[in-house]
């Protein structure tokens, strides 16, 4: 039985107490998921600055009696008393609450910082507080910045190339001070292009898989940022799911105050991601297979190449991602075809 397995049947056998930020977001929604499906009882905080209602009203409708066991505060975590409120008798944090988007925080910066650092703040001191056993927080593959290498290496790290990638780091730094200053337990997941099913497609700082894939769907164009030969470790949100989880309950003596790449440890150019798109969806549509992309310039703040080495996850949390890029994107299409997005 895989440590994953193994997790979830401890868990249905004793469930514990869980709180969710951004709850109603594409990340959250899945955990919250997961998480009522076996018989968790979760608490979940958003403030629907970029997370939905209709995500919520999804999981209500798969969940059936076991929505019962599922707490919901509309409010916002730059508010200290609404986190403590929150945080109150609960046994683990999925922190999931940021105003993500590389763009989004190179256009708006104070909002980024505001919500990304004053938040994450406000959080880790409700956890402090409310003893809460342990802090698991969405870091950022942006925390790499300029650093050449490949794979990226938890340990080795360069610049910051935007304002988000900052927020990030200094959520890393924050969380090793708390952890030490604090006797707490914080574990950070630097995600790498997350995706699947209810990330929005909508709006200028819409992910690119959730994007192409409404637009080929609705006949329109679908633009690549630069020669298409970018690369991007892009991982499913089951997988995402899966690091959650085992970060939360590992009992490895060294698992605690560390932060692990969160992927599948494996490289898509955005060339090669759209031709996969296009041959999946052919199927659906066999005027998709005529599709072509449309070439723009280079994005500011974006890395070239993106490749994660998942072995101290691996190692230390149990971590083996259930699905690649590929399978990734077959479920994914498949939601977006039967759930009918537009503009």
């Amino acid at each position: 039985m895989s440590s994953y397995e193994n997790i979830k049947e401890n868990l249905a056998q004793k469930p514990r107490t869980w709180l969710i930020t951004g709850v109603a977001g594409f990340i959250g929604s899945n955990l919250l998921e997961t998480l009522l499906g076996l018989g968790q009882k979760v608490v979940g905080i958003d403030n629907f600055s970029t997370g939905h209602q209709s995500n919520l009203d999804d999981v209500k409708e798969k969940s059936g009696a076991q929505w019962q066991n599922f707490s919901f505060y509309e409010a916002d975590i730059r508010d200290l008393e609404s986190c403590q409120k929150a945080c109150k008798d609960v046994d683990f944090i999925l922190h999931q609450a940021a105003l993500g988007s590389v763009p989004r925080s190179i256009e708006d910066p104070i909002n980024t910082n505001d919500s990304n650092i004053n938040g994450f703040l406000n959080m880790l001191v409700a956890t402090r507080d409310n003893n809460v056993k342990r802090f698991v927080y969405a870091a950022s593959s942006s925390t790499y910045g300029d650093h050449p290498g490949l794979p990226k290496v938890e340990g080795k790290i360069g610049k910051p190339l935007s304002p988000y990638a900052v927020t990030k780091y200094v959520n890393e730094l924050y969380a090793d001070v708390f952890a030490k200053t604090y006797n707490m337990e914080t574990i950070g997941l630097r995600y790498f292009n997350v995706f699947g099913p209810r990330q929005d497609p909508n709006g200028a700082y819409a992910a690119v898989i959730p994007k192409w894939l409404n637009n080929l769907l609705l006949g329109n164009p679908c633009h690549i940022n630069g020669d298409g030969e970018t690369s991007r470790d892009f991982c499913y949100i089951d997988n995402t799911v899966q690091a959650n989880l085992l970060a939360a309950t590992s009992n490895h003596s060294e698992a605690p105050n560390q932060v692990y790449n969160v992927a599948f440890g494996d490289r898509t150019t955005l060339n090669e991601l759209y031709e996969s798109m296009r041959t999946i969806l052919s199927d659906h549509d066999s005027h998709i297979a005529a599709a072509k992309p449309v070439y723009q310039d280079f994005r500011t703040g974006d890395v070239r190449h993106s490749f994660a080495d998942i072995s101290k996850a691996a190692n230390l949390l149990g971590y083996s991602p259930s699905h690649n890029a590929q399978q990734g994107l077959k479920e994914t299409a498949e939601w977006f075809i039967k759930n009918g997005f537009n503009d």
